[in-house]
């Protein structure tokens, strides 16, 4: 038997294997430089593996008549993307550690389009001057948070005349002053910068009034209390956890008031003895104390979640329509666009933002307007099938389970068992905590493997598919799934399960 160091100096020297016929082909196709580091890590693996007397003599002469290949697989990962498409079989349509939302092909279109070329990102055709690269987006805001296109959505979902407080001269008190205000839009990098902004714009060095129930945190520590410090704006602490009335929200209203807040609780739930004014009396107290009033919604929808059965969730437009000055909210989730941050609201206080430093420090390229514009327009034309994460809520159980019927067809091992069974699906993204959608799962058993086994094994295919892991079986949920990859998903199926 040989000893360690015998078995380290059968190990080659990398300029050895950079003149081997094979290694030097990869050098001049990759570059010398990238094809050593590979040589350096497949040998310093092969060394652990001899120190930690897992190789033999034996061993280690197969590991080198298989170096080459070893070499080629190493400079294919180091070189290749680490971020990288998935097939999301879990159900859930705005999975945060997939990506949210994904895009609209349209928006994918204008990302190239203005990608590969010179832009008007910050230029005036028709003057020539400089211009400013939030009226490409803004322009579209307008119309889809105008009184007019308010009314005619809610008259759609109604199948009623224009509700009074639209109705031209109509209506009274705030609601005739936020339906009549000029609704303008901003954009940054994300909901958690809106709110850092909006709270810098309008609240630096006073106090801002919020619920202790809304102090929420959400994915990645994101917590309201520590962003309102960053602001510099005072948390001001009214109600309990559970209860909070309109007059704890009067009684702490004192002159160093600037801001009432209202943070929507998108990914969670308080149940049971609970209270919380309505949004109508927290418009009315700052209008009576000549105060803004800023709303986190977080998500965000510009689209009638109450079509498909999601009745808790405002939109936007239910904010501003009942007297919210300022809302923030995220586009990669319920909006179906790309990760930015949105901040609506009255024209006058945008512009405050506007003008502020910090909005230059967290402004957004111009792919994420190429993306949000190309978004904007579909809503501009009601073509809500053309986003994504729009469609999958829409789908019924009934199209799901035909497509899952045929995937599962393609599985004919003894050693898998697959079967259809009635599940939910969730939409995820910290939106709609309680809301489901019903929907069939293709559930998976295995003789030979336990359930995480079969899914790391799915998750190490080409492309990885991400299913969920319950009781035991692994779940595939196709809302998640685009059509044209159920053909994909059904051959990796059959490769796993052969």
């Amino acid at each position: 038997m040989k000893t360690q160091t015998e078995l380290f100096r059968e190990l080659p020297a990398i300029d050895e294997l950079l003149r081997e016929p094979e290694i030097s082909q990869l050098s001049a196709e990759e570059g010398q430089s990238a094809t050593a580091d590979a040589c350096r890590v497949v040998l310093a693996r092969l060394r652990d593996e001899i120190s930690a007397g897992h190789l033999d003599a034996e061993r280690l002469r197969l590991a080198l008549t298989g170096i080459h290949a070893a070499i080629r697989d190493e400079l294919s990962r180091s070189l290749g993307y680490s971020l990288k498409a998935v097939i999301n079989a879990t159900g859930v349509v705005l999975h945060t550690n997939l990506g949210r939302a994904p895009l609209a092909r349209s928006a994918i279109e204008h990302i190239r389009e203005t990608a590969d070329a010179y832009s008007n990102l910050e230029f005036d055709i028709e003057s020539g001057d400089r211009g400013k690269r939030d009226v490409h987006v803004d322009r579209l805001f307008r119309k889809l948070l105008s009184r007019e296109h308010a009314a005619a959505e809610l008259t759609k979902r109604a199948g009623a005349s224009v509700p009074s407080e639209f109705a031209e001269g109509g209506g009274t008190g705030v609601l005739a002053r936020a339906a009549a205000s000029v609704i303008s839009t901003i954009v940054v990098n994300n909901n958690a910068a809106a709110v850092l902004l909006a709270l810098n714009t309008l609240a630096e060095g006073g106090e801002v009034i919020v619920s202790r129930g809304e102090l929420v945190e959400i994915g990645g520590s994101f917590r309201i209390p520590d962003v309102m410090t960053k602001s510099g704006a005072t948390l001001r602490e009214v109600g309990t956890t559970n209860r909070t009335r309109i007059a704890d929200y009067e009684r702490a209203i004192n002159e160093r008031t600037k801001l009432l807040l209202r943070v929507h609780r998108s990914n969670f739930e308080i149940t049971g003895f609970t209270e919380q004014p309505d949004v109508r009396e927290l418009g009315a107290l700052a209008a009576k104390h000549k105060l803004p009033l800023m709303e986190d919604l977080g998500s965000g929808a510009l689209f009638d979640l109450r079509t498909i059965g999601i009745n808790n969730e405002p939109s936007v437009h239910d904010s501003l329509r009942v007297g919210v000055h300022v809302v923030t909210y995220s586009g990669d989730k319920l909006l179906g666009g790309p990760q930015a941050g949105l901040i609506s609201g009255r024209e006058d206080l945008v512009q405050k933002m506007r003008s502020n430093s910090l909005f230059r420090a967290l402004r957004v390229d111009k792919l994420i307007y190429a993306a949000l514009e190309a978004t904007l327009l579909a809503y501009a034309k009601r073509d809500y099938e053309a986003v994504p994460a729009l469609r999958m809520m829409q789908l019924s159980k009934a199209e799901i389970t035909k497509r899952a019927d045929i995937v599962t067809s393609r599985i004919n091992s003894p050693k898998i068992r697959a079967e259809l069974v009635d599940g939910e699906s969730l939409i995820g993204g910290g939106s709609a905590p309680s809301a489901v959608l019903p929907t069939t799962l293709i559930a998976l058993t295995s003789r030979e493997m336990s359930a995480n086994d079969l899914a790391a094994r799915l998750r190490r295919s080409y492309p990885p598919i991400i299913a969920r892991v319950e009781e035991g079986r692994v779940l595939l949920d196709l809302r998640t799934v685009f059509p044209a990859q159920d053909e994909v998903l059904r051959q990796v199926l059959a490769q796993v399960t052969a």
